[in-house]
């Protein structure tokens, strides 16, 4: 059963799928799949092209907009809009800490998340297309991790595809989990000195709060152990179009005076707790190595491993002397599952998942380099969330694949742009650009 409602210039409809477990074994276990069908209302009796939507991630359902805002409005213009929770996400057979005892203990659980790449959430999309589409191939925009599964789709299902559109999210084709950090670290750290020259009184006030959390044991409200490390990760920020700002307004809040001195604000604390935990999207930290790995090499807690390759970062010997703290980002380490009280059940699950060995490739270069789908992406120049030499690297192994490079938009411009990076990449993909 399906049902219809409108919200401002739309017409929504609430889809379920059901959909194999493991697309291998199709007569065994089934998980339930959520779409949003999103039309603007003057056309929602018109036979449009379909146009699927892979959110970014790994983890996050897919966006809950209000009418038409930014990127939706453009589509709307040409397309009928299907937003997908991808599997573990939303309303699509979440995976969490309430959810997944039902599978049993850790190593069932790690087993069980095995199935929730972009392998199989392209199978997924294959599996629903004909339900959705009556088999017509359709047009898909992918985001950040989204685009990741994109690529993956043009490598195991091109035939399913009439367009493919990346924003942020062309992946290295080969590269470990250990390229991908090593690659990202001196990325972030320029995010970071970009951040201070904009705010440089926010220099100062990141050192007092880490000082202060090197000597404090400091617990959010929500049960969250906020140390320095998980206080430096909120520069996650740091990548997004207003993620400068939103961090600096969070710094010039943090202290208040109190009859016992001066101590972190209960505003503070309430907006760092928002953002640092993971109790809405604890796929991302679960399975956000697991995206790399594509061979018999574990991830083996790669971030963690790599960081310390940049004793830059280290917080206690940036207060030793006079070096500015540095704020960290898009990278999961095993202490925020000691930290998170949403993450806390899952640490063995997750360590087991990093100790895996027999990760299956997610891309077909072969494929790829025959690629007859036409498809372009925009790479942001400096993203801090995926390598840009990584992406122009790819872009020139997918045979007829057309790049926008540009420094206008950080890695969330397809939200933030109001539409004009759709815009532009559909009239590219149509050579009208």
């Amino acid at each position: 059963m399906t049902l219809s409602y409108r919200q401002p210039g739309v017409v929504l409809t609430d889809r379920r799928f059901t959909v194999p477990l493991d697309h291998s074994r199709p007569g065994d276990e089934t998980i339930e799949l959520y779409a949003r069908e999103v039309v603007a209302s003057d056309k929602a009796h018109q036979d449009l092209p379909w146009l699927l939507y892979l959110q970014g991630g790994p983890g996050f359902g897919a966006d809950r907009s209000v009418g038409r805002p930014g990127w939706l409005g453009r589509a709307l213009k040409e397309y009928r809009v299907l937003l997908l929770d991808q599997r573990g996400t939303g309303h699509s057979t979440p995976a969490n800490r309430q959810t997944l005892p039902l599978r049993g203990g850790p190593a069932e659980q790690a087993g069980y998340l095995t199935h929730f790449r972009a392998d199989s959430i392209v199978r997924d999309c294959e599996a629903i297309r004909a339900q959705v589409t009556g088999g017509a191939p359709w047009a898909v925009l992918g985001q950040s991790f989204g685009g990741f599964c994109l690529t993956t789709y043009l490598s195991l299902a091109p035939e399913g595809l009439a367009t493919a559109v990346i924003t942020g999210g062309l992946p290295s084709l080969d590269a470990h989990a250990d390229d991908v950090y090593r690659a990202a670290f001196p990325r972030i750290e320029r995010k970071v000195t970009a951040h201070y020259a904009r705010y440089p009184q926010d220099a100062e006030r990141a050192r007092r709060i880490a000082d202060h959390l090197l000597t404090h044991d400091v617990v959010l409200p929500n049960g969250y152990r906020l140390t320095v490390e998980a206080f430096q990760s909120l520069g996650i920020v740091l990548g997004t179009g207003d993620g400068t700002h939103r961090l600096h307004y969070l710094l010039e809040n943090a202290f208040v005076r109190t009859p016992q001195g001066f101590t972190l604000s209960d505003a503070f604390q309430e907006q760092a707790q928002g953002m640092l935990s993971y109790a809405r999207h604890p796929l991302y930290a679960l399975v956000h190595e697991a995206i790399y790995g594509q061979d018999a090499r574990p991830t083996a807690w790669s971030a963690e491993r790599v960081r310390a390759e940049f004793p830059q970062f280290d917080a206690a010997k940036a207060l030793a002397g006079d070096e500015p703290l540095l704020f960290t980002g898009e990278s999961i380490h095993p202490w925020m599952f000691d930290c998170d009280p949403a993450l806390r059940p899952l640490r063995e699950t997750a360590d087991l998942l990093a100790a895996r060995t027999d990760w299956t490739p997610l891309y077909d270069p072969a494929r790829l380099a025959a690629n007859d789908v036409p498809v372009v992406a925009a790479v942001y120049h400096d993203d801090m969330y995926v390598d840009t030499a990584h992406s122009l690297r790819t872009a020139r192994t997918i045979r007829g694949l057309r790049t926008w490079v540009t420094d206008e938009f950080e890695h969330d411009g397809v939200r933030t742009g109001g539409g004009r990076v759709l815009d532009r990449l559909l009239a590219l993909v149509r050579n009208e650009a």
